[in-house]
């Protein structure tokens, strides 16, 4: 095993000996920025990181976190069109460097990148990688309809929630894990454990990232403070502060929650104050804690190394503890 950081370099270094730089240009530049503007890398990485745990280096699943990556980036750019986001990683978001019509078909192009290099697996393992990740896209597809259906209700539960980011994120961290292990070969009970590992450790970095949209510091956050509170996102956050306010206050919120201003600073300060004094900020970092905690115990029953087992719960950790 590797140490997290020469994971993120091994990655970065293959990265960049994949050349996008075809015809016609105007396609595949929007590929290259969106894949060169950084980012922690972690799903690659934990792809890597999960063939080694199962005693296959690393190189063997270069392909395999390359398409992780480029799918991921795939939805960013899409998400960031649905959510007229203008930023993304602190720089403009394919869309406002370019146009729309281009982020829908560089982001398409990038659907099928992601697929072709599977190709490069043999037959047997490039099967099951390609059922994962079919089954995968999908549900990332309909975690992101929810994320949408859920900016108009009003009765959006905790349960539905989770099951929107479990579907939206999770799932992409979890198959990026299995992944790997489908790579090494492993047992299919130590994949599914692998897989449910990453489940709740995606579980809390969603949670995570709610938490940082809300509160987190402009200068290294790299994307809007506030943006889902702009744009009407029934978030953890939210959901626990109608939970925990006086009637008044949930109206408030509620009524907060349908306005489309020009200007957003007031209201995204009064929805913060809110998720303050309700109790809903530290119910939110209570519930990271939980599913990162959860992770671990799975991660108990997996039949490897103690080393290789610490080192999965210090990236959990470092996750948990995230600023960025």
């Amino acid at each position: 095993m590797h140490a997290i950081h020469q994971y993120q370099e091994f990655f970065i270094s293959y990265l960049e000996n994949q050349s996008f730089n075809r015809e016609p240009q105007n396609l595949y530049r929007p590929i290259d920025y969106i894949l060169g503007l950084g980012g922690k890398r972690m799903r690659p990485v934990l792809t890597l990181m999960a063939a080694e745990v199962f005693d296959t280096d690393y190189i063997k699943a270069l392909p395999a976190a390359m398409a992780v990556e480029v799918f991921h980036n795939f939805s960013l750019v899409h998400d960031d069109i649905m959510d007229d986001a203008p930023l993304r990683r602190g720089n403009e978001t394919v869309h406002e460097k370019w146009n729309v019509n281009t982020g829908i078909l560089s982001g398409d192009a990038m659907l099928i990148l992601a697929y072709q290099y599977f190709e490069q697996y043999e037959p047997e393992v490039f099967r099951d990688l390609a059922k994962l990740f079919s089954k995968t896209a999908l549900e990332v597809c309909e975690g992101q309809q929810w994320d949408v259906d859920f900016e108009t209700r009003k009765d959006v539960t905790i349960p539905e929630y989770l099951k929107m980011i479990e579907y939206k994120t999770a799932v992409l961290v979890a198959a990026a894990m299995k992944m790997g292990a489908i790579i090494a070969r492993t047992s299919e009970t130590e994949a599914n454990l692998i897989y449910d590992f990453g489940l709740n450790l995606g579980l809390a970095f969603q949670l995570q990232d709610d938490y940082l949209d809300a509160f987190g510091d402009p200068a290294t956050f790299g994307k809007q403070v506030g943006g889902d509170i702009i744009e009407n996102k029934k978030t953890y956050l939210y959901l626990k502060a109608l939970e925990f306010s006086t009637p008044e206050k949930a109206l408030e919120l509620e009524k907060l929650f349908t306005l489309q201003l020009d200007d957003n600073t007031e209201k995204i300060e009064t929805a913060k104050a809110i998720f303050n004094q309700s109790g809903a900020s530290k119910a939110t970092q209570e519930a990271i804690e939980k599913f990162t905690f959860k992770a671990f115990e799975t991660l108990e029953k997996l039949n490897i190394e103690l080393s290789k087992k610490e080192m999965l719960r210090t990236f959990g950790e470092n996750l948990m503890g995230r600023k960025v």
